[in-house]
């Protein structure tokens, strides 16, 4: 099946001819200055690689390990930075939705909203974000088969969604760790939504450090090449200029100044694989 292209601001995701979106950004907003400064350097690259970009980070974030660590700015500073980004470098943006309540206002300055793995299922939270007329981003839950998110697309298109992205980020392999079975991708895809791989998230160790989850972010390369040649129409990933002292997700991330060589491969192997996927 030919997946149906995805309206998210001015970028058009999935369907023939489309170039290969790229959702990325940190995992939570830490400041203005430092979210403007990732946005500005994203941008830069993107223009460079010609592939189109949404900004991505959260203003809360509400599953962490430990009771102590840090969740973000809160719904409304968050999203007057997100605001300010998507006006001072006319880019689309998207940021995580925990509650059915936080919805509406996310739509109000975001173009895509996302609903974490953990609450794919979650009926009301689904409902929520497709009422706003937005795009909706549905990660796949670790504990998820890949023909069950055809159950998850059918709540958001009857809830009105502007359309949905089906996103793949691994599953559960026994205690702290994840992995990825690559079925998955075309197999969502076959349901007509365009899939998006979440290459950061997919090297996740689960509870990993203890009170804080870990990863290894050298295995975001091989993956996310290996899913790009697989065939997806975007691919998700967080970054950060020192990932080691990022407050959420470091492990995983990949450093800011090799994004634009990662983006590089991707884009070449992309353009391979149009011509058989």
């Amino acid at each position: 099946m030919i997946t149906q292209p995805v309206k998210i601001g001015n970028i058009l995701c999935g369907g023939p001819d489309q170039p290969l979106l790229i959702i990325a950004g940190p995992c939570v907003i830490e400041s203005l200055d430092l979210t403007m400064s990732i946005a500005d350097k994203l941008k830069s690259v993107s223009n460079q690689v010609a592939l189109p970009l949404v900004f991505k980070a959260s203003f809360d974030k509400a599953n962490r390990t430990s009771a102590g660590a840090y969740r973000g700015l809160g719904i409304d500073e968050g999203l007057r930075v997100l605001e300010t980004v998507g006006r001072e470098f006319d880019v689309p943006t998207v940021t995580d939705v925990h509650l059915p309540e936080q919805c509406q206002s996310a739509s109000e300055v975001c173009q895509l909203l996302q609903i974490p793995a953990f609450l794919a299922r979650q009926t009301d939270l689904l409902t929520a974000a497709a009422a706003t007329g937005r795009a909706v981003n549905v990660k796949k839950g670790q504990f998820m088969a890949p023909q069950d998110m055809q159950f998850v697309l059918e709540k958001l298109v009857k809830g009105g969604a502007g359309g949905v992205l089906l996103c793949e980020r691994g599953t559960f392999f026994g205690y702290g760790r994840l992995v990825n079975d690559m079925q998955a991708l075309p197999q969502m895809r076959s349901f007509g939504a365009p899939v998006i791989f979440d290459a950061t998230h997919s090297v996740q160790q689960p509870g990993g450090l203890g009170g804080a989850t870990g990863g290894n972010r050298e295995m975001v390369w091989p993956l996310a090449r290996a899913a790009v040649a697989v065939g997806v129409d975007g691919v998700f990933l967080e970054t950060h200029p020192e990932p080691d002292r990022s407050p959420s997700d470091g492990s995983n991330m990949v450093p800011l100044a090799d994004v634009h060589r990662l983006l590089e491969q991707l884009k070449a192997i992309y353009e391979l694989s149009t011509t058989w996927n």
